[in-house]
């Protein structure tokens, strides 16, 4: 081995040793890769729709946890308690928020579709409108 050799392996050791304070990889990230996904931690990988019904499921069933400690503690305070009754006092609330729910679900069917529309060039957009006096029945408005 010779001197030039032994000094360029002594300058590479010392070049390794030097601590890095900052590096940039500047290779291109491939778009899509061979490798497939992986799981992460937590809740599993579902769809918006299967996720907040999920979470729907677990508000209820938190909330009938209450539901039923307040009917076995009001059955318990009253020795002659009716559990039919108490039934109908405490399931109702639960019944009406869900009559409530289910309306509103239905007002979203009710409402028109949101539309887009996309253009590609100029577009000329032309409002008109028309006010004309009918002397029995009052104005009249006509937009076009």
């Amino acid at each position: 081995m010779s001197t030039d050799q032994a000094q360029q392996l002594i300058n590479a050791v010392n070049d390794a040793l030097q601590p890095v304070t900052n590096y940039r990889d500047d290779t291109p990230l491939p778009v899509v890769g061979p490798t497939p996904p992986v799981s992460q931690p937590g809740r599993p990988p579902m769809s918006q729709k299967a996720t907040d019904l999920s979470a729907l499921m677990l508000s209820g069933g938190a909330a009938s946890l209450f539901v039923g400690g307040s009917a076995s503690l009001v059955m318990l305070a009253s020795g002659y308690a009716d559990p039919v009754v108490c039934a109908i006092l405490l399931g109702s609330p639960a019944v009406l928020v869900l009559a409530i729910s289910r309306l509103l679900g239905r007002a979203k069917d009710v409402m028109p579709a949101e539309q887009h529309h996309h253009y590609n060039g100029p577009v000329h957009q032309h409002n008109q409108t028309i006010h004309t006096q009918n002397r029995l029945l009052g104005k009249t408005t006509n937009n076009l």
